[in-house]
């Protein structure tokens, strides 16, 4: 078997990984946290956005920051194109799913269970598809154990970070939240890794595919440039004060909720009191 070294760089690509996991999740939970609070018809842009910032910024640019520091002695490490990027696909579809589901099922156990399972197993699928797009002059196996350990984990950081969708709010908490859930999905992506095993073997051909820096960085880049529109998107948007005391004036307007004092005396005023003033005087 050969040695196989997860930090080549140093502990330089696990921070970055986690950093870039812990942005991703944040930009999530607070885009999710909008969708609770506008129409139906609007959440789902919303919805879509949060399942490209924790999909693709959250889990699979973590990932491939990850593999960045990710080598194996005695072979080059190649990345085979098409399946990358359908693993980056792969990340946000499951992400979006999971999301939709629980939208639709409130905090309801079986919605908040089935969406977690589904994202879960999603994100495991990601990741070991990602490891399948490697190519290397070597034999690749893996611990059963471990696959399936780091499936499980997938499944309850998925599970978890639904109900943080449906219940965090205020940015002290997603901050928080966002953390616990960078740590979920770097622990995944370690588990899975520790549970790999590579042995070389001697090729006269070169490895096919394209080097890490030649696609990964353009990749990694543009789902970076994403994340800053999103970002950009949620501070120019209203907050969500703002948005709630907008549906507290309209729900007022019809009628819906009780009205202030003050426009309770002025209706009774100008609809069934002429001979009173505002302040409850007769007129002469």
């Amino acid at each position: 078997m050969s040695p196989i070294d997860h930090f080549s760089y140093g502990p330089l690509t696990l921070v970055l990984a986690y950093a870039m996991s812990s942005v991703g999740s944040m930009l999530g939970l607070l885009l999710t946290s909008r969708a609770r609070l506008v129409g139906d018809k609007e959440a789902k842009y919303w919805l879509a956005g949060a399942a490209v910032a924790i999909g693709g910024t959250g889990i699979w640019t973590m990932h491939f920051i990850a593999m960045m520091g990710f080598s194996v002695r005695g072979t080059v490490i190649r990345y085979d194109i098409p399946l990358t990027a359908a693993s980056a696909l792969l990340a946000v579809v499951v992400v979006g799913a999971g999301l939709f589901v629980v939208s639709r099922g409130g905090e309801r156990l079986p919605y908040l269970l089935g969406g977690g399972a589904l994202t879960g197993v999603g994100v495991a699928g990601m990741h070991y598809l990602g490891m399948f797009a490697m190519n290397m002059a070597g034999d690749v196996g893996y611990d059963p154990l471990l696959v399936t350990l780091s499936v499980l984990i997938a499944i309850a950081a998925a599970t978890v970070a639904l109900w943080f969708t449906l219940r965090v709010r205020g940015a002290l908490r997603i901050g928080g939240a966002a953390l616990l859930m960078g740590v979920a999905v770097t622990g995944m992506h370690y588990t899975g890794m520790m549970g790999m095993s590579v042995h070389t073997h001697t090729v006269t051909e070169p490895v096919s595919g394209a080097k890490a820096i030649d696609f990964l960085l353009p990749l990694i880049v543009g789902l970076s440039v994403i994340t800053v529109g999103l970002l950009l998107t949620v501070m120019l948007s209203p907050s969500e004060k703002e948005l709630r005391r907008e549906a507290e004036f309209l729900a007022r307007l019809e009628g819906r909720i009780p009205q202030t004092p003050q426009e309770t005396s002025a209706r009774t005023y100008s609809e069934g009191a002429p001979n009173v003033d505002l302040f409850g005087t007769p007129r002469h």
